[in-house]
């Protein structure tokens, strides 16, 4: 008879929590996908960004530091705030005006911007693309942002 030395545990901590942001907004947790949808609700709400540029995942009174391979937020909604002014809903449920000097489209064509203080990026969903679509327009060949009278040309950033 064979005796298999059973798997070592992981030892977690706040610094090691083996919790991970993919780059198209999925939660892993060692290496097994997170799809239980109130987890992942509870995640998108407890993300943050702390001051050295790490993002910590607050659970209640527990917290810990996760890895996030692209964009910390997704962008879900965008609605017009004034004449001049856009305001985007987040995937922590917050809503904040939208930077135009911040927006940029990627080499696949999704579009993201900077949000909280600067300190993390979004990425738009599709369904936030669509509504940005409406205040776009092309000028000289470039793409531009239109929120009321202002223009704001978007950079496109290579991978």
């Amino acid at each position: 008879m064979f005796f298999v030395d059973p798997p070592e545990k992981r030892l977690h901590t706040r610094e090691e929590s083996g919790i991970r942001l993919d780059a198209q907004g999925r939660w892993w947790h060692d290496g097994e996908l997170v799809e239980h949808p109130h987890i992942i609700e509870a995640f998108n709400r407890g993300i943050s960004p702390d001051e050295n540029g790490r993002f910590r995942l607050r659970l209640g009174n527990d917290w810990c530091y996760v890895d996030v391979e692209d964009a910390a937020y997704r962008v879900l909604a965008i609605d017009l705030a004034s004449d001049d002014r856009l305001s985007i809903r987040l995937s922590d449920r917050t809503a904040e005006i939208l930077d135009p000097a911040t927006l940029s489209l990627d080499a696949d064509g999704a579009f993201s911007c900077a949000v909280k203080h600067g300190q993390a990026k979004a990425k738009f969903s599709r369904e936030a693309h669509f509504a940005l679509g409406s205040h776009l327009e092309e000028q000289e060949g470039r793409l531009s942002l239109r929120v009321g009278a202002k223009s704001y040309p978007i950079p496109l950033i290579a991978k």
